[in-house]
């Protein structure tokens, strides 16, 4: 009488069945894709090596230490910030409301809260106007009751900023907070703990990376922002000129300032970049 056969062992030195290898098939790259995908990088990439080439390399400490440059790097860098740190107090608990609440309008909410994603920069500033203007639906009662003029001035130019950073940081955080389990802030709450307490305590270092997401992309939106800046608080000098502003005058009376300018905010972006590589992109 014959024995049974015994399973030959893989190479693991497991026993079992040996598996069936299966090949990698390398798949040739068509033609019709291939052509207009390269066409597409080099209209991306291009300008961008044209900075590079075009930058006056020799000149870039003189320009970038000159007084009108550092003015408006330094506003940028201020009123950068202090907007991303209102888009955290104000769009952390909205985006809270829009994740963890049920109300009616929910979704008409979440598409106005998106809409200065969408909605022209120039508009927002005309917006801004009419809201919080010395004549707005609240700027004169601002001004009436408290004497407080936000038009054209370095606190317009945080507004500005917040205005169309704010939907990032929403956008981010309420993401995050849909993918955590909200059964940790229940069980808080049954053990005794308050709801906020349970937000500050559980939920929060829950979504730490992704409010840390939202903030570096509220903080680079903010840097570049242009359009409701010049329109809500004006281009003066050391009060309300940020470094898009500067680039743009700076280009009809002094090119290579403005290429300085434009490399800075090149190196920004891709800083911005490189930080959230691991949450936005990936790698092969």
């Amino acid at each position: 009488m014959t024995e049974p056969k015994r399973p030959v062992a893989d190479r693991s030195g497991r026993g079992g069945p040996r598996r069936p290898r299966v090949r990698a098939v390398r798949r040739g790259v068509p033609v019709p894709l291939l052509v207009p995908g390269l066409l597409a990088m080099a209209f991306l990439l291009v300008p961008l090596l044209a900075l590079l080439v075009r930058a006056p390399w020799r000149s870039l400490p003189s320009q970038l230490t000159s007084t009108e440059v550092w003015q408006a790097l330094q506003l940028s860098l201020i009123s950068a910030t202090a907007a991303t740190a209102v888009a955290l107090v104000f769009g952390v608990p909205l985006a809270w409301l829009l994740a963890r609440t049920e109300f009616p309008g929910r979704g008409l909410v979440r598409a106005l809260v998106t809409l200065p994603l969408v909605l022209p920069p120039v508009v927002g500033g005309v917006a801004l106007l009419l809201a919080l203007g010395r004549n707005g639906v609240i700027g004169k009662w601002l001004d009436t009751w408290f004497g407080i003029t936000l038009p054209f001035t370095t606190a317009g130019v945080v507004i500005a900023e917040a205005f169309v950073a704010m939907p990032f940081l929403v956008i981010s955080v309420e993401g995050t907070l849909r993918a955590a389990d909200p059964r940790y802030e229940e069980a808080a709450t049954t053990l005794g703990a308050s709801p906020f307490t349970a937000f500050r305590r559980v939920t929060l270092p829950l979504i730490a990376p992704g409010i840390a997401a939202g903030a570096v992309l509220a903080w680079a939106r903010a840097l570049g922002e242009f359009g409701a800046t010049i329109t809500f608080a004006g281009n003066f000098p050391g009060r309300t000129q940020t470094m898009p502003l500067a680039v743009y005058l700076a280009l009809q009376n002094d090119p290579e300032a403005a290429i300085a300018l434009s490399l800075v905010l090149l190196a920004v972006s891709i800083a911005v970049l490189a930080g959230l590589r691991d949450r936005w992109m990936t790698g092969a």
